[in-house]
């Protein structure tokens, strides 16, 4: 038996239907990954399983040996108690055990009672915490807090005293280390740095039970789950494997049910146009065979299953108003301290013209302080910074303070870009999914997302040549993500983007800073490239350079990888042109094709003897063209 059943979910607020008999199973070590849009219904799923709300029909069903647990179970609802026995609470069956083993042997070395059944016990009670975890629950506790990101000073820290965002790292710790078989983990990576989800991920990994995972975090659930269900169209569909071979599988099946749905067309027109043929004929067995023909085509029509259309998604595109210099960005020792406590020093940083670079590092290391710098928002300490020639900034702030809350994402657009006429502002708010009265909705209603995408349709009026992005992949589901990732792949300008995001760090970057409080440490390549390094860093496999071998090794690295990145442009540019012609000749043979098929052509010798010699000469480019197309494509790195 599964350990978890869902079947026939119905769900619907008001007029709105979220979701429709959706059915899946959930296997004892199955680990999950549920997604899709924002707004489809994942978290009101997620109530329904954990009883918190009840669907409209339908039935959710738990193993008996299985024991869910979710965030909500493990509030921190002691403002006194600091961080350390805050988590260390999830084992309090565990500590009174120690406590009675620990007044067992008090009264054992005194021989006070029947020593007999004291030993007897202890003996008993040393055996079941062992086999709970006894021995290490302590060391566990400490752990997780480290892996998430917690320091040694936070340990003594009030829980009254957290941020937010510590907070609910607090609540995932003690779900966690919690008793649960099955976890539902509603967006987990939230407030965590890349080393905090590193450690996140093995801890999934290694975790006996099952678990499913809300997320838009695509790396994140390509290391950790093994099935993914995606609630798209108010259903349900589950695939085998992680998120990168779901894509893959949905990509595959959509085409399938497109070619299918096509032939399948095609295929009624031909038997209809076959009826017709027979009923001008006339004759009494043309009317026989055109009554059966027919009974064939209506069976094909019952059948027909037209593909979902896709979501609808982002329509954006960045194009820079005018070229900037080669010297883009130039940081010269830049330090910032708070109150006396040293964000960073040291950061010398040169950004060249079409560069897209990426800077990392944990929570707090200053990644935001340093954009507010180089946007004037924040004084540094010392150092100095300097732009090139014609450099035009375009700043993402993720704390979205550059958006006025009390206007309509109407106005907010029209004021910054007063030139534009009111169908011009609507049409681009269209493009970023605000369409009909959701023009006229405030800022102050929206969601996150909502709000990054006001803030992303302004990025792209403004037409900078120069990107500052903080986190731009906060708060958008993953179709935008993947829209935003195309977008800024066919930018021409250059980027610094600030991105805990390690699949969209992945597609985009050529360069990534690793900032540090003593500056920052550059890595040539994308995340896959900088987890390499540092991996082998830490393996002390990597041999140790003096700094005059380091430096002109950086430059020819620099060098080598902007010419294979030119490259890979004209690569690219050559396929996309293969792939218009391939389909404007597909368009083209088509057409001649149908012409061919006509009556009055199959009449005309000479026109018939024509088509089928252009017919070929269009096959034979065709052809061409593919052979062009495969040779750049294995050209691919």
């Amino acid at each position: 038996m599964p350990a978890l059943s869902v079947r026939n979910l119905t769900m619907t607020f008001i007029e709105r239907n979220l979701f429709t008999d959706v059915s899946f199973d959930v296997e004892e070590r199955d680990k999950v990954g549920f997604i899709g849009a924002n707004g489809v219904g994942k978290t009101t799923l997620f109530k329904i399983l954990n009883g918190e709300i009840s669907p409209v029909s339908g039935t959710v069903t738990f193993s008996k040996n299985v024991r869910p647990g979710y965030m909500e179970q493990h509030a921190c609802n002691n403002p006194r108690a600091d961080v350390y026995h805050e988590l260390l609470s999830v084992f309090d069956r565990l500590s009174d055990m120690e406590t009675e083993i620990s007044a067992l042997a008090h009264q054992i070395d005194n021989k006070s009672g029947n020593l007999d059944e004291l030993v007897e016990r202890q003996t008993m009670l040393i055996e079941q915490f062992e086999r709970a975890g006894g021995l290490t629950y302590k060391s566990r506790t400490r752990s997780a807090l480290l892996g998430l990101g917690f320091s040694e000073n936070d340990f003594t820290m009030p829980v009254g005293n957290l941020s937010g965002g510590q907070r609910s790292k607090l609540c995932l710790a003690k779900l966690l280390l919690s008793q649960s078989n099955m976890l539902l983990l509603d967006e987990p990576t939230n407030h965590l740095d890349i080393d905090a989800i590193a450690w996140l991920e093995g801890f999934l990994r290694d975790f006996k039970g099952a678990m499913i995972i809300i997320s838009h975090d695509r790396y994140f659930l390509d290391n950790v789950t093994n099935k993914t269900i995606e609630l798209e169209h108010n259903r349900a569909m589950v695939y085998k494997g992680s998120y990168s071979e779901f894509v893959k599988k949905k990509e595959s099946v959509n085409e399938s049910l497109k070619n299918k749905y096509e032939h399948d067309l095609k295929e009624i027109k031909r038997i209809e146009g076959i009826v017709e043929q027979q009923k001008r004929w006339g004759q009494a067995h043309n009317f026989i065979t055109a009554a059966s023909k027919q009974k064939e085509a209506d069976r094909i029509k019952d059948e027909l299953v037209a593909p979902e259309s896709e979501l609808e998604t982002m329509r954006m595109h960045f194009e820079p108003r005018c070229e900037s210099g080669n010297d883009v960005l130039i940081c010269k020792n830049l330090a910032k301290s708070f109150d006396n406590k040293q964000l960073f020093k040291n950061v010398d940083i040169h950004i060249r013209k079409g560069e897209r670079v990426f800077i990392i590092g944990g929570n707090g290391c200053g990644k935001t302080t340093l954009f507010r710098i180089l946007t004037g928002k924040t004084p540094m300490n010392c150092g100095e910074y300097d732009y090139g020639a014609n450099v035009e900034i375009g700043y993402f702030d993720q704390m979205q303070q550059n958006l006025d809350l009390s206007k309509t994402a109407l106005d907010e657009v029209w004021d910054t870009f007063p030139n534009m006429t009111q169908t011009e502002v609507r049409s681009a708010l269209a493009s970023f999914l605000f369409k009909g009265d959701e023009v006229f909705k405030p800022l102050s209603k929206m969601s996150g997302g909502e709000r990054a995408r006001v803030s992303l349709l302004k990025l792209m009026l403004k037409g900078s040549n120069f990107l500052l992005l903080d986190e731009p992949t906060n708060h958008l589901d993953a179709s935008s993500r993947e829209e935003l990732e195309k977008t800024l792949l066919d930018y021409s300008g250059t980027m610094l983007i600030v991105s805990h995001d390690r699949y969209f760090i992945n597609k985009i970057a050529d360069r990534i800073l690793l900032l540090t409080n003593n500056g920052v440490k550059e890595y040539l390549g994308n995340y896959d490239y900088y987890l390499e390094r540092t991996t082998a860093e830490k393996s002390g496999a990597v041999p140790t350079e003096n700094k005059k071998d380091k430096k002109e090794k950086t430059q020819n690295d620099y060098f080598l990888q902007k010419q294979k990145q030119s490259e890979e442009r004209k690569r690219q540019t050559k396929l996309k042109k293969a792939e218009a012609e391939i389909e404007r000749l597909d368009e083209e043979i088509a057409k001649t094709q149908e012409l061919l098929s006509s009556e009055e052509v199959a009449a005309d010798y000479e026109k018939l003897m024509e088509l089928s010699k252009l017919l070929e000469d269009l096959q034979k480019q065709q052809e061409e063209q593919y052979e062009i197309w495969e040779e750049l494509e294995s050209m691919a790195e």
